[in-house]
């Protein structure tokens, strides 16, 4: 693996990263949007899992155990890598879809004082996921 002392890599130099890595081993055929997406779950509960049953003080402090920083910052970076490559293998530019989500959000959720009614989890809405 090369290393990125001092400099963080873009996703575009990540994502061409991971193809590779993948093509080197012949994984292409198994990358299929299902299996992805299934894989991006397993490592999703795998992140779930270090904070199970954590107070929510616990949990607010999980990065101050070095071991246990690890462990989280080792989900984060699967959970990273395999939602890179589902967006890869269907073309999706997670960056533009993730800033037009914020905009959906935006006018979903008006910010309080900002529209008249508007919706929110204390207005009887729920978060926007």
């Amino acid at each position: 693996m090369t290393e990125h002392p001092g400099k963080t890599p873009d996703l575009d130099a990540l994502q061409r990263r991971l193809a590779a890595f993948a093509a080197e081993r012949d994984w292409q055929p198994f990358h299929t949007p299902k299996n992805l997406a299934s894989a991006l779950s397993v490592e999703a509960s795998e992140l779930v899992e270090i904070f199970q049953w954590l107070t929510p003080e616990q949990s607010a402090r999980v990065m101050e155990t070095p071991a246990t920083a690890v462990r989280v910052e080792d989900e984060v970076a699967d959970v990273l890598a395999y939602l890179l490559q589902f967006c890869e293998v269907l073309g999706i530019d997670v960056l533009a879809a993730l800033s037009a989500k914020i905009d959906r959000n935006e006018r979903r959720f008006p910010a309080p004082g900002r529209a008249a009614g508007a919706g929110g989890p204390e207005g009887g809405g729920h978060s926007p996921e």
